[in-house]
């Protein structure tokens, strides 16, 4: 079974930083990131989608900026995962809310910090305003990410599915 692809790798009008692409999300928190159509899957959509399948290679061919930016985030999915089992009792939909919410804006290294993982395969903001940029992106699409994916963890309850 093959690793899959961000859709999104298709868009030749999307921007990038470094070599990242800035993809519209459809979000309700205020930031830099620009706005996808409603009624379209947007990035995280997809990162949600494919979190299961792509979480299990070790290997993965990268065909676009798209797929860097689907790397980030399925890799910020599996520490929300981490986080919420680290709790020494599976916490209630109010308290996960809590955790990741904390996680989505606490500090986090970017392609060019010395402590970003992925450096060999990620080019570096070409500027301090462009570093500053995608930090602020990343920070907008990972609270999105994070609120979304307790509603699907918990749905209506207040205990994970």
């Amino acid at each position: 079974m093959p690793a899959y692809h961000s859709s999104f790798n298709e868009e030749s009008d999307v921007r990038q930083v470094g070599n990242l692409a800035i993809l519209p999300i459809k979000t309700k928190f205020r930031g830099v990131a620009p706005t996808a159509d409603p009624s379209q899957a947007d990035i995280i959509d997809e990162t949600l989608d494919l979190f299961r399948a792509n979480s299990l290679f070790r290997n993965f061919e990268i065909k676009g900026p798209a797929d860097r930016t689907l790397i980030v985030l399925i890799l910020f999915i599996s520490d929300c995962l981490a986080k919420i089992g680290s709790a020494k009792t599976t916490p209630a939909k109010i308290e996960a809310t809590k955790l990741l919410n904390t996680l989505s804006v606490d500090s986090f290294p970017i392609p060019g910090d010395a402590n970003f993982a992925l450096n060999a395969h990620y080019a570096a903001p070409a500027s301090r305003a462009d570093s500053d940029y995608l930090r602020s992106y990343l920070t907008q699409v990972r609270q999105e990410l994070s609120s979304r994916l307790v509603e699907i963890l918990y749905g209506q309850g207040d205990v994970p599915k």
